[in-house]
C-alpha cells in the first residue's frame, strides 16, 4: 500500500498534464449550493444548460438537475425525502439514490425497480432514509453520458453536527483541446479501465481554494463521483482523521492515505488552524495532486469530539456463502428467454429500452454479462434470498483491473481483504483490486429487486452488472 510519508510533496503537481491551471490562482471559494428539504416537496428538473467550466472554453451543453453543477440536499435523520424529478431531457432518466437503504421502488434503476422518466414526465420519489451519512444520487440508465455531462448531486443526511461541514464532489470532465465534450463511452476505455477524463475538479473548479472554520473541527465529506478514476486521497497541512466511510460511521482513527474508488465515500474530521491552509491530494500518481485547499479563516471554538454514531457489526454465523468472480470476456450462456421483472407497484416489464443495455460485453459478473443491445429482455437474477437470510461473498477479481463493486439497497460489511490492507467496516462499495479477494458481508433484510454492478461505470455498462431478488 502506498503511503503518504512515502510521497515527496516537492513539486505538488497540482494539474498534472491537464488543462485548468488558469484558475488555481482564484480565491471565491467552492462551496456547493446546498437545500433543507427535510418534510418537505422539491422538484428536481433534468434539462440541459450552459456550463462554462473554464474562462477561455465556450460554455458545454451539460445536463444539470439545477442551475449549478452538484446540488446539495440535507435532511435531518427521521424526516422524509420528497424530491419529483421532472425530466426536460432528449432521452428518459431516472434517481438513484446511492448508498440509501430505501424501499425498492425508491430506487431508480429503470425496469427493475421503476419504468424510466420519459421526456416531458415526472417521477416522485418519497421515503425516510433510515441511516445518517454522506450519499450521493445520478440516474442509472446511459450512466456514461448522463454522469459525464454533470447529472449527480449530494444527499446528506444529518445526525452529530460539526463546526463546519464541507462536501467535496469529485469529477473529471472528458474535453477535447477546444473544451468540448469527447465520447463518454470508449471501446478502447470500456475493455480496460475507463476513459478518463481530461480536467479534474472538486465541486466543477479545477484546484479550488475553500473558506472553512478556523480553530474548529471541520467535518469534510469526499463524494468521488467520477465514472472512472481511483483516488489515493490523503490531507497535507493538518491531522485528518477517517469517521464514517461510504457514510457509515467508524472508530476514529488517523488517515494516512485511503483508496477511494468510484462509488465511495469517505468522511474526514479535520482540526483547522487559523490561516493555514491544508491541502487535499491525490497519490495516485507519479507526483501528488492538488485538487482543493483549505483556508481557515472565522475563528470559533469547536467541543474536540469528532466521533460519531456506529452500528454494531451483525452476526454472519451460518451464512449463505459464496464466491462472486469478477471477469473479463463475453458470457455466452444467457437465456435466450429469461422471465419478465416485476416491478414494486405489480408492473411487468418484458422489453428493455437499448439505453439501459450495454455497449458492447467486456466483463462478466460471476460468469454472467449484462445482455448487450441484441438481447430484448433482462437477464434472471444472480442470486435469491429469503427475507433476513445472512449471506457472505467472496469477492474474487481475477481481471488485470480494479472494480469498485457497489450493492443496492443494503450496507456490506468488508470483512477482509488478500491484498489492500483495511479495517472491518461498513459500506455499499468497495474496492476490489486485481487478483485480489475481498469478503464481504450482508444482512438480505430489504425485500425486491436488487443491483450489483462494479461503478467504473464503462464497466457497468459493457457487462459487469447483475441483480438479486429478496422476497
Amino acid at each position: 500500500m502506498i503511503t503518504r510519508r512515502d510521497m515527496l510533496l516537492s513539486g505538488v503537481a497540482a494539474c498534472a498534464s491537464l488543462a485548468g491551471c488558469a484558475l488555481l490562482s482564484e480565491t471565491r471559494d467552492a462551496r456547493l449550493p446546498e437545500a433543507a428539504i427535510g418534510n418537505r416537496q422539491i422538484v428536481l428538473t433534468a434539462r440541459q444548460r450552459s456550463l462554462a467550466l473554464l474562462p477561455n472554453d465556450a460554455p458545454l451543453p451539460a445536463w444539470l438537475y439545477g442551475e449549478q453543477p452538484f446540488p446539495v440536499l440535507r435532511l435531518k435523520k427521521g424526516e422524509a425525502l420528497s424530491v419529483t424529478l421532472r425530466n426536460e431531457l432528449s432521452e428518459h432518466t431516472s434517481i438513484h439514490w446511492h448508498g440509501v437503504r430505501g424501499p425498492n421502488g425508491m430506487d431508480g434503476v429503470p425496469y427493475l425497480t421503476q419504468l424510466p422518466v420519459q421526456p416531458g414526465a415526472e417521477f416522485s420519489y418519497s421515503f425516510v432514509p433510515p441511516d445518517a451519512g454522506t450519499f450521493f444520487f445520478h440516474p442509472h440508465c446511459n450512466t456514461a453520458e448522463q454522469m459525464g455531462r454533470g447529472l449527480v448531486g449530494a444527499l446528506i443526511v444529518e445526525d452529530e453536527t460539526f463546526d463546519d461541514d464541507v462536501v467535496l464532489i469529485l469529477k473529471d470532465w472528458r474535453l477535447d483541446e477546444k473544451g468540448r465534450f469527447l465520447p463518454f463511452l470508449t471501446a478502447s476505455g470500456a475493455s480496460r479501465g475507463g476513459s478518463f477524463g481530461t480536467l479534474r475538479t472538486v465541486n466543477g473548479r479545477p484546484a479550488p481554494r475553500i473558506a472553512t472554520r478556523a480553530r474548529a473541527f471541520v467535518r469534510l465529506r469526499l463524494i468521488n463521483a467520477d465514472p472512472t478514476r481511483i483516488a489515493q486521497t490523503g490531507i497535507d497541512g493538518a491531522e485528518a482523521s477517517v469517521i464514517a466511510v461510504d457514510g457509515n460511521a467508524v472508530a476514529p482513527f488517523a488517515l494516512d492515505t485511503w483508496r477511494l474508488g468510484p462509488g465511495m465515500r469517505l468522511d474526514l474530521a479535520v482540526r483547522t488552524q487559523r490561516n493555514k491552509d491544508i491541502r487535499l491530494l491525490d497519490y495516485f500518481a507519479a507526483e501528488p495532486v492538488l485538487l482543493a485547499t483549505f483556508d481557515p479563516r472565522d475563528a470559533s471554538h469547536g467541543s474536540g469530539d469528532a466521533s460519531l454514531n456506529q452500528t454494531p457489526q451483525p452476526d454472519f454465523s451460518g451464512a449463505w456463502r459464496h464466491t462472486l468472480e469478477l471477469g473479463a470476456g463475453v458470457d455466452a450462456n444467457t437465456p435466450p428467454n429469461p422471465p419478465p421483472i416485476v416491478l414494486p407497484d405489480g408492473r411487468i416489464v418484458d422489453l428493455a429500452d437499448s439505453l439501459c443495455l450495454a455497449a458492447g460485453t467486456f466483463w462478466t459478473l460471476d460468469g454472467k454479462s449484462w445482455p448487450d443491445r441484441d438481447h430484448k429482455k433482462l437477464p434472471p437474477p444472480l442470486f435469491s434470498f429469503r427475507r433476513g437470510e445472512r449471506v457472505i461473498l467472496d469477492i474474487d477479481n481475477s481481471t488485470s483491473r480494479a472494480h469498485p463493486i457497489h450493492i443496492h439497497g443494503h450496507t456490506m460489511t468488508v470483512l477482509s481483504a488478500s491484498l489492500l490492507p483495511r479495517p472491518v467496516h461498513r459500506a455499499d462499495t468497495v474496492l476490489v483490486l486485481p487478483n485480489e479477494r475481498v469478503t464481504i458481508g450482508f444482512v438480505a433484510d430489504n425485500p425486491g429487486n436488487w443491483m450489483i454492478h462494479c461503478h467504473v461505470i464503462e464497466h457497468q455498462e459493457t457487462g459487469m452488472m447483475g441483480w438479486f431478488h429478496i422476497s
